[in-house]
């Protein structure tokens, strides 16, 4: 399964992503190795946030990609 990096994730999904426990999510989050944002009684946490954590360099690649269209969508519109 392909971590989106702009989709949203509850703690259940990103455990199965990760393939650790419940109790190791747990310490992750507590510890804040993960950042997540929590709703209600629940956390939910980004996909970026997940490629952070396995893999900078691929996180950093989407960061980048992200920024680049975003700068293109701006010139763009500047005129407007």
């Amino acid at each position: 399964m392909e971590i989106k990096p702009n989709s949203v994730y509850t703690t259940t999904e990103a455990q199965d992503l990760l393939k650790i426990s419940s109790s190791t999510m747990k310490r992750l989050l507590k510890q804040g190795l993960i950042r997540a944002n929590k709703i209600g009684k629940q956390y939910r946490i980004l996909g970026h946030e997940l490629l952070r954590l396995l893999s900078p360099e691929v996180d950093q690649k989407a960061t980048d990609a992200y920024q680049k269209a975003k700068m293109k969508v701006i010139e763009k519109t500047k005129g407007w």
